[in-house]
């Protein structure tokens, strides 16, 4: 465990892992949801093991489906399980540095089928934030190098594109930290300070698994930014909610027979008990893989109602 991860704004990539992610999450836990777990966790091999307990499925996308562009051996094919045994499937991500659309082709990329409406982004719940402002505000966005904002229902200009919106903007949204450096942190923070203005922050994750390691998210950044700060995305209600909106219109099911899965215990373990949702925890992959996630489990007091090795 690091002593401080609040003061560890620039980690050395070797130094991201299970124990630093986990203490920046606890670090961070007063701006995350609440919710109360059961005592224990039924352990399985993988997800075919309940299909039984379940009625859905709410997937995350890193640590479940795919680590960067590799896709997880057997997640193609559990999906098709799935959907033989007449189980919706719904992909929540907070994957929000692009479009819904890019996120469709790449999954399509890595061999999985989903339609338009079985994927929910954060992006979209942060999009829908934007629509109930003053349409005449004018955003910063932070996000990867030429991605765009046609989708989003608001002026937003990129911030890497003119560091003078950092006194123009009425106000800052976080998609992607591609690009991201201390010294753009300490810009920012100090043109809030000076001008307290609104961030939208349209991805929570502190980190998100890749093919080298580990990288850092919006959310690590953004909690440490002063003023009012507003998270869309896991662990928090909205995104759970589009998500069960969308098994809604398929299916009548209650809320306990729908399974939240991801690789992350302060994301996905607790936004999906606290939205009233049923928890599987993937150890083998993602955050916790080659960690005994036991000792996590013990310390936060998040407890999975599965725990599964792979999906």
């Amino acid at each position: 465990m690091i002593p401080d991860p609040a003061l560890a704004l620039r980690p050395r990539p070797d130094a991201i892992g299970a124990d630093w992610t986990f203490a920046r999450y606890q670090a961070v836990r007063h701006l995350l949801p609440r919710a109360a777990f059961a005592g224990e966790s039924l352990q399985v091999p993988d997800l075919r093991a309940v299909f039984d307990r379940y009625d859905a499925f709410v997937l995350d996308a890193f640590g479940v489906l795919n680590i960067g562009e590799r896709v997880i051996p057997g997640a193609v094919e559990r999906i098709a399980a799935m959907r033989a045994a007449g189980k919706p499937v719904v992909v929540l991500t907070n994957g929000a540095s692009y479009p819904r659309s890019a996120a469709l082709a790449k999954y399509a990329r890595l061999g999985f089928d989903f339609t338009e409406d079985e994927v929910v982004a954060s992006r979209d719940i942060a999009a829908a934030a934007l629509a109930r402002r003053d349409p005449g505000m004018l955003w910063a966005g932070i996000t990867a190098a030429g991605a765009g904002f046609d989708d989003l229902p608001a002026r937003v200009e990129s911030l890497a594109a003119e560091e003078g919106l950092l006194a123009r903007a009425d106000g800052f949204l976080f998609l992607g930290s591609e690009g991201w450096s201390a010294a753009r942190q300490a810009a920012l923070a100090a043109a809030l300070a000076d001008r307290p203005r609104p961030v939208i922050v349209a991805n929570p994750d502190v980190i998100a698994p890749r093919e080298g390691g580990f990288s850092l998210e919006p959310g690590h950044y953004a909690a440490d930014l002063p003023g009012t700060v507003e998270y869309y995305g896991k662990p928090h209600a909205a995104a759970f909610e589009a998500a069960v909106d969308r098994i809604a219109a398929r299916a009548v099911i209650p809320r306990e027979r729908i399974a939240m899965v991801g690789d992350t215990l302060h994301t996905d373990v607790l936004g999906g008990r606290a939205a009233g949702l049923g928890t599987v925890l993937i150890a083998g992959h993602g955050l916790f893989r080659g960690h005994d996630p036991a000792p996590f489990i013990a310390e936060s007091g998040i407890v999975p109602d599965v725990i599964a090795e792979t999906t």
